[in-house]
């Protein structure tokens, strides 16, 4: 089973000879304690073409030291990655193999480097005897696989000691501060001791024994200032993070179902919304498989949120309008229907269809399907755009107002939901370009998202209330929450609707879209 740790260092240039200063000068730190050499042997893997290198992701199969074992490894910002942890075996495990697909695909991973280490460790210690971090010097040879160029050096490695409260408790006060890592390294660097211009061990071999990876996918020249140029560059982000964010899935993440649907959102609704820049004829069909993987991974999404809402509305209520087993009735339901749910998630992002969309996607960018419009001026074309999606929401929003309360206005309300986020969306894309005006449009519009959000999802809690309760009659419990529950809702529904007219009022007051253009 793979564990994860969160790993937060600093490494600096070193050589043989560069003497170690005394780090219990440092606030905190108390002792050095010398736990002598240990003779470490890696191999790191990646695609023929580098893949995981290119997006600063190492996988690694080690043998010596106390962590033996593979481990894959995922930047989360400027010196801080999470490791994710296998035990020793001959083949890549299953678990680690999958949080990689979305590089690898169906290629396969090959020896790139191996890297044997003669590590010197010390342990800082605060005064009560508590690791506070360990400071390594490493003298490391490379070698470049198969029978490659080969490269030696020395660097001092420092890293944050882990907390009681397992990979995020950095981010807590379970454990040590990083701030110590500053003290530490203004220490170093008063000893002559500077920090290392490589991210980590596997970059340095890679860039001395012959290159590190390529860019990936690979960008189609486009002319800056151009519609191309702006359209692709968001589009390329799109991706980049549907790539980035589905490892984070399948680690079970917090908000990373979320953020992927998103990236399928945004990119889905840039290839309608710029549709005079890309062709349609290509692009459309790749909507298509955004929307369904998109609507694969909503299952997660949608269950979070109803379950979050219907917690916290049961929790607002006054435990005499609590009738009979509420909590224990939606802890059941929940269960079993967050297991379904995160099942189908997983299972589209281990399908062909996923993996063909990844391919698809590279394809899209390394040859656009690009109109006559992308290259023209951006700012014409993105603002004519922008201004289009902003009146279809305007027309949708008027419609559905026009409407008597109940189902079908409830309807029409949910494609306004679904306009608005196409303005947003389009209206984000074009901030580069078209700067303050685009980002004044996209907040009122969002602020009219979430009203129509709040509704939709009134509309959805009130369905689950009903079976809820139900359910409960059925039985023979009380039905009084639920029915009291399903009368909130429908009076926070109604309040969306009074407040939508002076939303969208705001989203359309004269200047906003002509302002795009100025």
């Amino acid at each position: 089973m793979a564990e994860t740790k969160r790993e937060i260092e600093r490494k600096y240039e070193a050589t043989g000879e560069t003497p170690v200063p005394d780090l219990t000068k440092v606030p905190e730190v108390s002792q050095a304690v010398d736990r002598g050499v240990m003779e470490l042997d890696a191999v790191y893997y990646d695609t023929p073409d580098l893949r995981l290198a290119a997006d600063s992701v190492t996988l690694r199969r080690r043998t010596g030291g106390s962590d033996a074992g593979w481990h894959v490894k995922f930047p989360v910002a400027a010196g801080i990655r999470d490791e994710i942890r296998a035990p020793l075996s001959d083949t890549l495990p299953d678990e680690l193999a999958g949080l990689l697909r979305s590089r690898v695909r169906t290629g396969a991973v090959v020896p790139v480097v191996r890297l044997r280490s003669s590590r010197d460790v010390r342990h800082l210690l605060a005064a009560d005897g508590t690791l506070l971090a360990e400071l390594s010097v490493d003298t490391v040879h490379a070698t470049r696989l198969p029978e490659g160029p080969e490269a030696t050096w020395t660097e001092i490695e420092v890293e944050l000691a882990d907390g009681p409260d397992g990979p995020d408790h950095h981010e807590g006060p379970g454990g040590p501060d990083p701030a110590l890592l500053d003290a530490i390294g203004k220490r170093l660097g008063k000893a002559g001791i500077h920090p290392s211009a490589s991210a980590s061990k596997l970059a340095r071999a890679l860039a001395e024994t012959g290159g590190g990876g390529r860019p990936r996918p690979p960008a189609a020249p486009a002319e800056p200032g151009t519609a191309a140029a702006a359209v692709l560059a968001y589009a390329r982000e799109q991706i980049h993070a549907i790539v980035a964010l589905d490892p984070a899935v399948r680690r079970d993440l917090p908000d990373a179902v979320h953020q992927l649907r998103v990236a399928c959102r945004r990119l889905r609704s840039a290839l309608k919304t710029y549709r005079r820049v890309l062709d349609r004829n290509v692009t459309d069909p790749v909507g298509d498989e955004l929307k369904w993987l998109a609507g694969e991974l909503g299952v997660a999404r949608d269950h979070e949120v109803l379950d979050a809402r219907l917690r916290a509305h049961v929790a607002e209520l006054p435990p005499t309008l609590v009738l009979g087993p509420v909590r224990a009735r939606l802890r059941r339901r929940d269960a079993a229907r967050a297991r379904s749910a995160r099942h189908q998630a997983l299972a589209a992002l281990d399908s062909a269809r996923h993996l063909a969309l990844l391919d698809t996607l590279d394809a899209l960018l390394a040859a656009p399907p690009l109109r006559k419009a992308a290259r023209r001026d951006a700012r014409k074309v993105l603002a004519r755009a922008v201004r289009a999606d902003h009146a279809r929401l305007g027309g949708r929003i008027e419609h559905a107002l026009s409407l008597d309360p109940g189902h079908e206005r409830d309807l029409a309300l949910h494609d306004a939901r679904k306009a608005a986020k196409r303005a947003r969306y389009a209206a984000d894309a074009a901030r580069p370009t078209l700067g303050k005006p685009a980002k004044r449009l996209a907040k009122r519009v969002k602020a009219v998202q979430s009203l129509l959000g709040e509704h939709h999802d009134s509309v959805v809690a009130r369905t689950a209330l009903r079976e809820l309760g139900i359910q409960a009659h059925g039985v023979g419990e009380s039905a009084f929450t639920w029915g009291l529950l399903h009368g909130h809702e429908e009076a926070a529904a109604a309040a969306v609707e009074r407040e939508l007219p002076a939303a969208w009022d705001r989203a359309s007051a004269p200047g906003i879209r002509s302002a795009l253009t100025r």
